[in-house]
């Protein structure tokens, strides 16, 4: 263990940067955020960026962004450590803290570790205790993201805040957040610069999946997959994540669908065809997963005979392959990856004269179109996996989107029923 009298002599000493060079050597830290020596080889990281650059500390160590979490620590890490292992063995504490941790995904580590880089770098330079960085007051948290108005956009200035609200949990502290740092946080929203702002997605359109009917070769295999997924994310309203994988050497079974998922086919006592299948994780439960459920329409772009295409003209692809993998011509097998997913789509749709989408747009889209089929809320709340009213936003949106889906058969009689669809949702939750 290293010892807790080294950092604290670091706090104390005038030369940081020489009780650094001094110690034995690059501390890593244990569950409860408590320095540690290594006992065997430390991953290196990278030389940081010049912006990257932060004053050198015993109790930063130059780490990965997403263990900035775990190894960075404050000097209420160690009253926090001497309160917790009064209570508990030492063994049940870095148990506690490491599950604290599982609670974020890696992505969101890296996030929250890039604000509590900035937030030291924005300490540094204002010459900051290290006791009064942790926990922060409301006045220096709120004096931190009013430096960055105007040069962030809202987003990261809340994964920033989330970020650093989670070390203080992590730490120990409290969180002294109040209504200054609110305030702050709407100006900051309204300050945020153009280029900050991301344009909203738009939404694929049954048009985009005829589009993409018309001009994919079905007899080619990944092709096959390109449709079925598609019209899966459309009509079964899917995240893109939920059915493709970042690249096919970051398959995780765990998180990522594979050809071994029991695919349930059924038909209701009406004749009606569907299909459902469980995603092993899901952005709401996590590792809990998620029942995807696709249902037959009475339209060329029906997801449940796509999927069975997709399986047949894919058969070979061995058990344990993402779902959405396809045969390559030299016998092998091919993730279908969300690039390589929207690059076809896109080609396509731009040859046609329709806009190139994100995949978000899939979702955004088989929402409206329930919606517009005069799909009772409640139902497409379920069907999309809400756990909020949050698919609202593209209702909010409709005098914008609703031209994209208006045909000739979308009668106004259809436009009534949807209206007063939602007339009764509003009254029933009160919006």
């Amino acid at each position: 263990m290293f010892s807790t009298s080294i950092i604290r002599q670091a706090l104390a000493s005038a030369d940081v940067t020489h009780a650094v060079a001094s110690a034995p050597s690059i501390p890593i830290r244990d569950g409860l955020g408590i320095p540690r020596t290594a006992s065997g080889r430390i991953s290196k990281t990278r030389k940081p960026r010049s912006d990257n650059a932060y004053a050198p500390s015993l109790l930063r160590p130059h780490v990965l962004a997403s263990e900035r979490l775990r190894c960075w620590v404050s000097p209420q890490a160690f009253s926090h450590h001497t309160y917790v292992t009064s209570q508990i063995s030492l063994s049940t504490a870095s148990t506690l803290m490491e599950v604290m941790l599982s609670s974020l995904e890696p992505k969101t580590r890296s996030n929250y570790g890039a604000g509590l880089l900035r937030f030291t770098q924005f300490c540094d330079l204002l010459a900051i205790p290290e006791n009064d960085r942790c926990p922060a007051s409301e006045v220096l948290v709120s004096a931190f993201i009013a430096s960055y108005a105007g040069k962030r956009s809202t987003e990261c200035i809340n994964g920033w805040l989330a970020g650093l609200k989670f070390w203080h949990t992590f730490q120990g502290a409290p969180w002294l957040g109040g209504p200054m740092l609110c305030s702050v946080k709407k100006g900051v929203a309204k300050l945020v610069p153009d280029e900050s702002r991301r344009d909203k997605s738009e939404p694929v359109t049954l048009e985009h999946l005829h589009c993409l009917l018309r001009n994919l070769d079905l007899s080619n295999s990944k092709d096959a997959a390109v449709f079925s997924a598609s019209a899966a994310a459309f009509h079964g309203i899917c995240r893109s994540s939920e059915l493709c994988v970042p690249s096919r050497h970051l398959f995780d079974p765990s998180k990522h669908i594979s050809n071994s998922t029991c695919i349930n086919f059924g038909t209701t006592p009406s004749g009606v065809r569907h299909a459902n299948f469980h995603i092993p994780w899901s952005k709401t439960e996590g590792p809990r997963g998620a029942t995807i459920v696709l249902t037959d329409l009475d339209d060329p772009t029906s997801p449940i005979p796509a999927l069975c295409h997709h399986l047949s003209a894919n058969a070979k692809v061995p058990a344990g392959a993402p779902l959405f993998a396809f045969e390559t011509d030299d016998g092998g097998w091919e993730a279908l990856t969300k690039s390589n997913w929207l690059q076809r789509c896109n080609a396509i749709w731009t040859a046609a004269g329709l806009p190139s989408l994100q995949g978000h747009g899939f979702r955004i889209g088989g929402c409206t179109e329930l919606l517009l089929r005069g799909t009772n809320p409640d139902i497409v709340c379920v069907q999309g996996r809400w756990k909020s009213r949050a698919f609202l936003a593209y209702w909010r949106k409709i005098q914008k989107i609703l031209p994209l889906f208006i045909s000739n058969s979308f009668s106004a009689s259809r436009v009534a029923l949807v209206n007063s669809s939602m007339s009764s949702f509003r009254s029933k939750f009160s919006l």
